[in-house]
């Protein structure tokens, strides 16, 4: 890592996309209606619905160090920082009166510091808390605290009591890789217990594309609502049941590129498809859903969401309707066919398989598993389905044109 290394930053920046979904999620369970926002008023916004507009309940600021122990001394930047940010936004009214204000911090407050004595356990003591920061406007040089120090003591003493009065410090808060506990506990009844980290992935995944668009939206932040949180929820514990399995974000938007296109040109499943003169465009989508099934499924296998045995029984099933659609076709026409009757015949299965709804599980309806399971099937060497009546002895001429014996592996076997 360099001097220049800006890890600490993003480090931060993730964690209080973190910790705002930790608290949403919170919120959530406790049945209320907000919307939340980042880098609004504060680091985190959490607002009520009302019939006039969204209120602001909640700020929150977030702290994160990753390298020291560090401490929220009664000078600390960090809780300056924070002061300066509400004290500002009480004086010019962008945060209104008894606005809940929380400081998050990864620090050790010490014992008897201002910081410690505005948590909200029983050492609790407002008073004290306000004598012991109102010494330290009057004694620091600190330069880089002058702005907060003097937007505190710009109100009135009763009015810096008021606004401490909503300050709450929570220290020592579980850093960026350990609040996995928190969220884990969060979304516990969400899915099996081996299954959580998955349903956590892909919670966290949604998440991060929300936030991004919130944050991108222009002119006016496109605030996340908690109907909108509760909609993915419920829509990934049905994906986690067990007659379901979850579906990608990011392989449902997956469009075919040129180098992917490229890179399975010699795919035994696209020769198949050439083989029987499909279209360009019908063997791009092919390859689009070949890479998509191929993906998915390798996934449901490394979080231990489907078995191997699973699949195993899933594409014996598409085998045996495959092998029904194929001898059908088979028996229309004459084993002396012309070549042009055997490739209209061949793209008639092969549409049947593009149209197919052969679920590996009930509550799996997303096409792409399906034709992409076909396309893998087709791949396979020996193939273990294909389109065209001759495609074994089609394949073997494409593939081996000189006729010669396939080379031996170490084992005996052909190598492939």
């Amino acid at each position: 890592m360099t001097t220049f290394s800006a890890a600490d930053s993003a480090l931060g920046y993730l964690y209080q996309v973190r910790v705002a979904l930790l608290w949403s999620l919170r919120r959530a369970r406790a049945g209320a209606d907000f919307v939340v926002s980042l880098e609004t008023l504060d680091d985190v916004t959490f607002e009520l619905l009302q019939p006039t507009g969204p209120k602001p309940d909640e700020l929150l600021q977030t702290k994160h160090h990753r390298k020291t122990e560090a401490s929220l001394s009664d000078a600390s930047s960090d809780l300056w920082k924070s002061l300066r940010v509400w004290f500002e936004g009480h004086a010019d009214s962008t945060i209104p009166a008894g606005t809940a204000l929380y400081l998050l911090t990864t620090a050790a407050a010490p014992k008897d510091s201002a910081a410690w004595l505005l948590r909200s356990d029983d050492a609790r003591d407002v008073e004290k808390a306000l004598q012991k920061l109102e010494t330290v406007t009057q004694t620091s040089d600190s330069q880089a605290n002058a702005p907060a120090y003097q937007a505190f003591s710009a109100v009135s003493g009763a009015a810096r009591r008021a606004i401490l009065d909503k300050v709450v410090v929570i220290d020592r808060a579980p850093g960026i890789l350990t609040i996995d506990n928190d969220l884990r506990e969060q979304v516990h009844f969400s899915a099996e217990t081996k299954h959580l980290d998955a349903f956590l992935q892909r919670l966290e995944g949604w998440w991060l594309r929300r936030v991004i668009k919130q944050l991108s939206a222009a002119p006016q932040p496109a605030v996340i609502l908690s109907d909108e949180i509760e909609a993915e929820m419920t829509e990934l514990r049905e994906q986690f049941k067990q007659d379901n399995l979850p579906i990608d974000d990011d392989l449902l938007q997956f469009t075919l590129d040129d180098e992917t296109h490229a890179a399975h040109e010699g795919y035994q499943f696209v020769h198949q498809l050439k083989l029987i003169e499909a279209g360009k465009k019908r063997v791009g989508a092919a390859i689009r859903d070949f890479y998509r099934a191929f993906e998915q499924r390798s996934r449901w296998l490394r979080e231990d969401l489907l078995l191997v045995g699973d699949l195993s029984r899933y594409e014996g099933k598409l085998v045996e309707e495959w092998e029904l659609v194929f001898e059908a076709a088979k028996d229309e026409i004459e084993a002396t066919a012309a070549e042009a009757a055997k490739r209209k015949a061949a793209r008639s299965i092969l549409a049947w398989a593009e149209k197919a709804t052969i679920s590996i599980r009930p509550g799996v309806t997303e096409p792409f598993v399906v034709r992409g399971s076909f396309h893998m099937l087709a791949d396979e060497k020996p193939p273990r389905i294909g389109w065209h009546p001759d495609f074994h002895d089609r394949l073997a001429e494409i593939l081996n044109p000189s006729g010669s014996v396939p080379p031996k592996d170490a084992s005996g076997g052909e190598a492939e």
